[in-house]
């Protein structure tokens, strides 16, 4: 029998061997359409010179049925679908945000590929972008910077918030030091409103933005405007959110690795570990969705073609 995880209002059950996989590759996030394909971003190749993607689709029993993006990707890192079936994808190799169709045709770009932007400017190599219901857009610019950027429904910046040098990479903290020139002291922001990683960004109905503040081990919760809010703490690690049935689920690096937290920040399960055994993480949990059946998937990097289903029970 497969292996069945969670409790109470959210049981799983393990769907084993899925994914037909025709390609090596590292899974960074899942997302799925309203006809069930599952959209995966997966990297292909990274090494210190060369870093390359590409979007697989497999049907919901795990078939491939499409590729695409070949052209666009870097190193793919955040996906997210709308309700009208179209795909945000942030790159965080080559520093753009770009929106397609379910067939791969490019719809919108944000950013200029290739290039970093000005610091406290988009994109220095972004992490998730998604929309509210009202269609603005909202990106987490996470490795190169500590920002959140909102733009309305046509790509007009709006906004940005977020403080905290940008010390997880190095060379991102070299370059930082060399265009502030003299006040840059390699100190991570801890406080309310400042990031240290920012790894992905979740809006819910009421316009409400959730920042999951990976190095911080938190979530922090602001307002559409950028106004902080409150934050939770005792995340290990948050890479990736969605949000279920007026619940936010979470899937971090640490013990624990899929979290079921309300909106007002209890914890309602916390389950997965790193492991070998049947719905263990053989790497480290990174991407997360839960489709129209109420089925969640589980992309991990750091392994090859780590990408798991649990069926809801």
């Amino acid at each position: 029998m497969s292996a069945k995880f969670g409790k109470n209002d959210y049981q799983y059950q393990l769907v084993e061997g899925w994914g037909d996989w025709p390609i090596n590759g590292v899974a960074s996030d899942v997302a799925v359409d309203s006809s069930g394909n599952v959209f995966v971003a997966v990297r292909t190749l990274q090494t210190p010179e060369e870093n390359y993607g590409t979007i697989l689709i497999f049907d919901q029993k795990g078939n491939t049925v499409a590729r695409w993006g070949d052209e666009y990707c870097s190193t793919p890192h955040g996906l997210w679908i709308n309700e009208r079936d179209e795909i945000w994808l942030a790159d965080s190799g080559n520093h753009a945000v770009r929106k397609f169709d379910t067939s791969g045709k490019l719809l919108k770009t944000l950013g200029t590929p290739g290039e970093l932007g000005p610091y406290g400017s988009p994109f220095r190599s972004p992490t998730r972008a998604v929309e509210s219901e009202d269609g603005d857009i909202f990106v987490s610019d996470g490795y190169w910077q500590n920002k959140v950027h909102r733009f309305d429904p046509d790509g007009k910046h709006i906004t940005t918030w977020g403080e905290g040098e940008p010390v997880f990479k190095k060379e991102a903290w070299e370059l930082y030091r060399s265009e502030i020139c003299c006040e840059a002291k390699g100190v991570a922001g801890t406080g309310p409103g400042q990031f240290n990683l920012p790894h992905d960004v979740t809006v819910d109905t009421d316009k409400n933005v959730y920042v999951m503040d990976r190095e911080n081990n938190r979530c922090q919760m602001f307002d559409s405007n950028g106004q902080y809010l409150k934050e939770w703490s005792d995340i290990r690690g948050p890479n990736d959110a969605v949000i279920i049935d007026g619940n936010i689920m979470v899937v971090a690096e640490g013990v624990g690795s899929i979290l079921t937290i309300s909106l007002d920040g209890q914890v309602l399960d916390r389950w997965g570990q790193r492991g070998d055994n049947l719905g263990e993480f053989r790497g480290y949990p990174h991407g997360i969705w839960v489709d129209q059946n109420q089925d969640l998937y589980v992309a991990e990097v750091g392994a090859d073609k780590a990408l798991q289903k649990f069926a809801r029970l």
